[in-house]
């Protein structure tokens, strides 16, 4: 389970998230990132605490509420054993596609791993 402090809640920070950090697609997600490091002339952000933050999005695209609230829950777990591999400045969205219903964890663990590294946001030799 992906402890509170991990967690992004506003809707300003998706948005922010989303609209100024970069982006990247995978088969079965979609990851935004925002290094707080990055932002020029915005706002400047709420005290931070904790590590990195994640936000999940996962449409009725992805199959009814049971299927969703399956894929939220095994993205939560995968984010939280990343978070000691990722910077603590770093807003990160992920937005599940219809294939993540039927994907396993360890295909979305990879996918997301993959992503964070073409970001630049996960070293390179970071392997589990």
């Amino acid at each position: 389970m992906l402890p509170e402090p991990y967690r992004l809640h506003r809707r300003i920070d998706f948005s922010r998230t989303v609209r100024q950090g970069r982006r990247i697609g995978r088969r079965d997600l979609v990851v935004h990132v925002l290094l707080h490091d990055d932002q020029v002339g915005g706002p400047t952000p709420d005290i931070r605490v904790g590590g990195p933050h994640f936000g999940l999005i996962v449409s009725k695209a992805v199959g009814p509420a049971v299927t969703r609230h399956r894929v939220a829950r095994r993205l939560r777990h995968i984010c939280a054993t990343l978070t000691a591999e990722l910077p603590a400045g770093a807003d990160i969205v992920i937005r599940a596609l219809p294939g993540a219903a039927d994907a396993p964890s360890d295909e979305l663990l990879r996918q997301l791993r993959s992503g964070l590294r073409k970001l630049g946001t996960l070293p390179v030799g970071s392997e589990s």
